[in-house]
């Protein structure tokens, strides 16, 4: 993962795992740039995958009608299926915008729009992209970018890209 902001970048690459007896976990492997981005941005991003993946807030930001309400809108230049997606609650883990679905099977390939809410006082218009894969017959995120405004600091980007080593306890065909 890395992030931007002004002239300053930092990454890291961290293994992540979660399991249903442990949750969610992870383990910095290699990390490089600017501290404080690592330190105030993405460090603080995985900690908030873990918080999110934790039992009682696992739910609060799927796509389930519980969380959004759907629309669908249409198909867009490259045949997807676009479903418009409003969240029912205005929280920082929720999305305004569009899901792409691809029409034969209806395997979920992209979301992105806004955050319903900004995360904080300091960081605003928050614009995401999450894209997704199928793999092995599980679809998985398999790439995540923002772009937001931060108060008195400009514009910034974070970059997440994911690999699996394993999915459901398997190594991917593509790993193998």
């Amino acid at each position: 993962m890395d992030a931007e902001n002004g002239g300053r970048r930092g990454w890291l690459e961290a293994f992540t795992e979660y399991t249903a007896a442990e949750g969610f976990r992870y383990r910095i492997t290699a990390e490089g740039g600017s501290d404080e981005i690592r330190t105030r941005v993405l460090k603080p991003v995985l900690d908030g995958d873990h918080e999110a993946f934790s039992v009682s807030e696992a739910g609060r930001s799927s796509l389930a009608p519980s969380n959004y309400r759907f629309a669908a809108n249409g198909v867009d230049a490259d045949g997807l299926a676009k479903v418009l997606i409003t969240p029912r609650r205005k929280e920082p883990a929720l999305i305004s915008g569009t899901m792409f679905l691809r029409p034969d099977d209806g395997t979920l390939v992209r979301v992105q729009g806004r955050l319903a809410k900004s995360p904080s006082f300091w960081v605003q218009d928050v614009e995401v992209v999450r894209t997704y894969k199928r793999i092995d017959g599980v679809v998985v995120p398999v790439a995540f970018q923002s772009k937001a405004q931060v108060r008195f600091l400009g514009e910034a980007t974070l970059r997440v890209t994911y690999a699996y080593s394993e999915i459901d306890g398997r190594p991917p065909s593509s790993a193998k």
